[in-house]
């Protein structure tokens, strides 16, 4: 216990000489130095999931997310340490407040890819939807692409057939109206096979021959559209056969589904903010036990470490001023007097 208490305290970023004059404070201390070694082993395994998402690769992972887990603990350990009690609690919080803001920055980056893991689960059937959507989509895409030349097509041939419909329909009224006149039941109402019938009969089969000469030359184009469309509905379909389902694994993949999850329950939406919450009062908690805490006996050792350096720079500031007034001695005064001022501004 001795040796992880230890361990705890060079965490927290703590001067253990001076810490071993004021032993009550070694709780606190260790206590700050755990919530930072943890938050980096948080930090370490959000960031190996995130990057193995990435790569794919469980070494390339882990080997990162080592490194990210090192840089958000030293990142933290000097935040804290960094940190000063004067007894003053405004004046701290305001030298708090950027610390607290870095602090949940950081806590949200390394929540997010481990909100990502814990909803897996219900993570998974969501990708797995949007694939389909996404291939929907890039069907629609390909279909649309084709989609006017058939249109343009199926409406020439369309044209051509009703072309051939009307002039069909213009030979059978002629061919009625001869077979009335012949049987008397229309035009002149005479039964007969006179010079009327003959005009009308000639009008039939002229109605008859344009049809055929018609049917003749339409049915070629349409022929040729039809292999047109063919070969249009060919390339749709190689085109569609050639289009891959895309596989959405990556973050941002997750991110979005995550996202759609928490937008259609609420249950899921209020998981998401706890979790968030959960890791900001983590990596915050360090702060907050520096700001909480009442100044003791190691801050006010640390303040005369500190102010010892202080007085130290004075003494040989003061003591080199003086050095360079006595060497300048024999200049003329108005130069001595400027060395002088200066000299005084740099100790002030």
């Amino acid at each position: 216990m001795q040796k992880l208490t230890t361990f705890f305290l060079r965490c927290s970023g703590a001067d253990l000489t001076m810490l071993k004059k004021c032993p009550s404070e070694t709780s606190k201390y260790a206590g700050i130095g755990a919530t930072i070694f943890f938050t980096g082993i948080f930090a370490a395994l959000s960031g190996a999931y995130a990057l193995y998402t990435v790569f794919d690769n469980v070494w390339t992972a882990t080997v990162f997310g080592i490194l990210w887990g090192l840089m958000i603990f030293n990142l933290d350990r000097y935040i804290v340490s960094s940190m000063r009690k004067e007894g003053k609690t405004a004046n701290e919080l305001l030298i708090a407040a950027p610390r607290l803001l870095l602090a949940i920055l950081i806590s949200v980056v390394i929540a997010k890819p481990l909100e990502l893991k814990i909803f897996e689960k219900e993570i998974d059937p969501e990708l797995v939807v949007m694939e389909q959507q996404k291939y929907s989509e890039q069907e629609a895409q390909v279909r649309f692409r084709f989609q006017g030349t058939q249109d343009s097509i199926k409406s020439a041939i369309a044209s051509l057939r009703s072309e051939i419909e009307a002039k069909a329909q213009k030979r059978d009224d002629l061919v009625r109206i001869a077979r009335e006149e012949a049987d008397g039941t229309g035009g002149s109402k005479k039964k007969n096979l006179g010079p009327i019938y003959k005009v009308k009969k000639a009008d039939a089969d002229a109605a008859e021959a344009e049809l055929n000469a018609l049917t003749t030359r339409n049915g070629e184009r349409i022929r040729m559209y039809e292999k047109s469309l063919a070969a249009n509905d060919s390339m749709q379909s190689q085109a569609l056969t050639t289009l891959e389902q895309s596989k959405l694994n990556g973050p941002a993949a997750r991110m979005e589904a995550l996202s759609r999850l928490t937008e259609e329950s609420s249950a899921m939406a209020w998981a998401h903010w706890f979790i968030m919450l959960l890791f900001i009062a983590i990596e915050t908690a360090p702060v907050f036990v520096k700001l909480i805490s009442k100044k003791g006996p190691y801050d006010n050792l640390l303040k005369v470490e500190e102010h010892q350096f202080i007085v130290h720079e004075i003494e040989e500031l003061a003591r080199m001023n003086t050095q360079a007034k006595e060497k300048t001695a024999n200049y003329p005064q108005h130069e001595r007097t400027f060395i002088s001022t200066r000299l005084d501004a740099e100790l002030k």
